[in-house]
């Protein structure tokens, strides 16, 4: 039996998958471990062009606030739960199928929910001489707020 021809049973897909989202965890994010509270898992999928990546978070974790220059970024949420904040405006939550649109120059953080690993993939629209800036942690006081 080929591997596309193979079936797996509910064990075995929560194995591959690591129970959460449609794409494998991926490796500990210590390439942006510096940006993030808590700990986040990267899976490369697409690195020519555009680049395209599963990003995982666990319980609590999130990214600083930050700004894509000049590029944006496409998020799809593909697993648990968690949330998305645009600078002065309130928190979205987000599950799987929801779709967040990030213009440059926006600055905004996303991650999990308290109680929920969150898995989303991250397309980078590209831009030349596009950056990141990271701005800033979310504060305890700032994520605690949200249900």
């Amino acid at each position: 039996m080929s591997q596309s021809e193979q079936t797996y049973v509910p064990e075995q897909l929560s194995t591959l998958f690591n129970g959460v989202g449609i794409f494998a965890k991926g490796e500990e994010n210590t390439a942006y471990a510096d940006y993030f509270t808590g700990k986040s898992f990267l899976a490369l999928l697409n690195t020519q062009g555009v680049v395209v990546a599963n990003v995982t978070f666990e319980p609590g974790c999130r990214n600083f606030w930050h700004i894509h220059h000049k590029g944006g970024q496409i998020l799809l949420a593909t697993g648990g739960r968690g949330w998305y904040q645009q600078s002065g405006e309130a928190a979205r939550e987000l599950t799987p199928g929801d779709i967040v649109y990030i213009a440059p120059e926006t600055q905004h953080w996303h991650g999990a929910a308290k109680d929920s690993w969150f898995s989303h993939v991250a397309i980078e629209i590209p831009a030349a001489d596009a950056s990141n800036e990271w701005v800033r942690v979310v504060s305890d006081e700032e994520y605690n707020q949200l249900k």
